[in-house]
């Protein structure tokens, strides 16, 4: 992981797969996320040793393994302070409810049951809500971004922004085929909202840093559109519609994504049912229950 400056001895981040903020005052240091497991957390600690800067503080963005999975060895090792945002926070404490969620409510299997999609249980401290909130001695501004996660919260303090995963980087992006949503609408919301930011520059959950970063947010919704109307095209060719099920075979093999276990196809399952739920609520498809099947159907 490459260790960054954003603002001289204020602002910094972890680079790699999934990205760690880092802000410090004083004496007082904070991280922003703690990646998805133990050794990731190990790696975080020994440069900030190595950098003597101070730990006391820990915030999580959204309540996603891969960013929080190394939170608890953290709180084994020091004494932080864990912020998270409201109904985030219950995830955290209580990660069972991300299987448990994505396998429709159902008692989770045991393949679901790992470090993907369930971290371990972390203590939080406080719970925020967005608006200007008093993290210890760090002032700082929380905006609500929702549609990747349910109530993320990206952080500005110091003209820096630290967005979570309220969009990604154009290459995440390509990878990734279809992005892991559960509202694209909202998301997409979100995007727009990040088009005010006024700031230095933006971090994402996955990706780089950028000053002119609202080119990248712009290639995002311009993905989510493209997978819009790609969706609404081929439920359109379908006189009698389309299984939800039959959505998500198409989709997900369109897009070449990969789903040779349960738990990935889950995800798929759930990021297909974001974007049909944008089709909904910007009326361009209907939906019914039709011989025990959800079905949906193009608007003429």
């Amino acid at each position: 992981m490459e260790f960054q400056t954003l603002k001289e001895d204020t602002c910094f981040y972890f680079h790699g797969p999934v990205n760690i903020g880092y802000l410090r005052n004083g004496e007082e240091g904070m991280l922003i996320d703690a990646g998805i497991d133990a050794s990731t957390m190990k790696k975080v600690l020994k440069r900030l040793m190595q950098e003597e800067l101070p730990l006391t503080h820990l915030f999580i963005t959204h309540a996603h393994s891969d960013h929080y999975g190394g939170a608890h060895y953290l709180q084994n090792q020091r004494t932080v302070h864990t912020a998270a945002p409201i109904l985030e926070e219950a995830i955290l404490q209580y990660p069972i409810l991300e299987p448990l969620y994505l396998f429709g409510g159902n008692d989770p299997l045991s393949e679901l049951r790992n470090k993907f999609l369930e971290g371990t249980p972390i203590k939080i401290d406080q719970t925020i809500e967005e608006g200007f909130c008093q993290i210890g001695s760090f002032s700082i501004e929380a905006i609500l971004l929702p549609g990747h996660s349910y109530h993320q919260l990206g952080l500005l303090y110091q003209e820096i922004f630290y967005a979570g995963d309220s969009y990604f980087g154009e290459k995440q992006l390509e990878k990734h085929g279809i992005p892991y949503l559960t509202d694209a609408q909202t998301a997409m919301d979100s995007l727009h909202k990040l088009l005010t930011v006024t700031c230095r520059g933006s971090v994402p959950g996955h990706g780089t840093f950028e000053e002119n970063f609202q080119s990248t947010v712009q290639a995002n919704l311009d993905y989510h559109k493209q997978l819009l109307d790609w969706l609404e095209e081929e439920i359109g060719k379908k006189k009698d519609g389309m299984t939800h099920e039959d959505v998500i075979a198409s989709m997900c093999a369109h897009y070449q994504v990969r789903t040779p276990q349960l738990s990935q196809w889950l995800l798929f399952r759930t990021a297909v049912t974001a974007y049909l739920i944008a089709l909904l609520k910007q009326n361009r498809v209907t939906s019914e229950i039709k011989d025990y099947r959800w079905v949906f159907k193009i608007i003429n």
